[in-house]
């Protein structure tokens, strides 16, 4: 099969590669004959091992997103609230740079985050115009098992 080569790249080819992602991505924005995009949709997937932030326009094609782990919480803590308002004030500023002002917000799951995460959007001055609980809840669930004969 051969050796297989890792290919590392520097810092700065790094963070050159991030500015032209960010560059493109303010470019199509302005571009755009919709490029006023005011109003977005914000999800939240808390699970009782990370909290995730997916911030999407209003016919769903994602702008951004973050999780505890992106924002720097390893391990267990990644669970907990106080990272998933870190998530949600991070995910706060880029809606701001994207210049959304009013959220939709759709939750899921049944993590620890998920108040915490909601009240650090709303704090961040973003207009939060619906909340919608969207957890799957299980209705009768599948069939058991056979019973055991001995």
């Amino acid at each position: 099969m051969g050796k297989k080569r890792i290919i590392q790249k520097t810092e700065k080819e790094i963070l050159k590669e991030r500015e032209d992602v960010e560059k493109a991505l303010r470019k199509e924005i302005q571009t755009k004959p919709s490029a006023k995009i005011q109003e977005g949709n914000v999800y939240i997937n808390s699970s009782y091992n990370n909290t995730t932030i997916t911030l999407t326009d209003i016919k769903g094609n994602v702008l951004a997103w973050k999780t505890a782990g992106s924002v720097g919480f390893k391990g267990a803590k990644k669970g907990t609230s106080f990272a998933a308002s870190r998530v949600a004030s991070a995910m706060a500023d880029i809606a701001q740079k994207l210049r959304i002002k009013d959220i939709n917000i759709f939750i899921k799951g049944i993590g620890g985050g998920r108040e915490s995460a909601l009240r650090s959007l709303a704090g961040h001055g973003l207009e939060v115009i619906s909340i919608r609980d969207v957890t799957p809840i299980p209705h009768n669930g599948c069939r058991p098992r056979k019973v055991r004969r001995v």
